[in-house]
């Protein structure tokens, strides 16, 4: 999975955990389910699935998964770091006409056309 395709990814997460949030400061009912789907779901398309060989020792497969995970992890972290950053520099602008749904939306659009041009 490519950077972009992982930054777009957590765009969807943090907008579902935003609506989610919203709902349940509302109605203390609400399910979080979607989004826990979301999450699992971008976590399990980003690792890899790792195969070890059956004669492996604990150490040869502890570095294995841990080759496979590094790289994905670094991406997913990145993406999610990257996501923060914007939203911070929003907040410490002051700008107030501008809400957190807005500039994700405005992020997953820049971010879609980077990757299709």
């Amino acid at each position: 999975m490519e950077q972009t395709e992982i930054i777009l990814r957590a765009i969807g997460v943090l907008t579902e955990t935003n609506a989610m949030v919203r709902r349940i400061a509302q109605d203390e009912e609400a399910g979080v389910e979607s989004a826990e789907n979301n999450l699992g779901a971008l976590v399990t398309e980003v690792f890899p699935r790792v195969e070890v060989p059956g004669d492996a020792g604990p150490a040869e497969a502890g570095q294995a998964v841990a080759d496979a995970y590094l790289p994905a992890a670094i991406s997913l972290v990145g993406a999610f770091a990257f996501l923060f950053s914007e939203l911070a520099d929003l907040h410490d602008s002051g700008r107030t006409d501008v809400s957190t749904a807005d500039l994700l939306q405005d992020l997953a659009l820049r971010m879609s056309r980077a990757d299709n041009g």
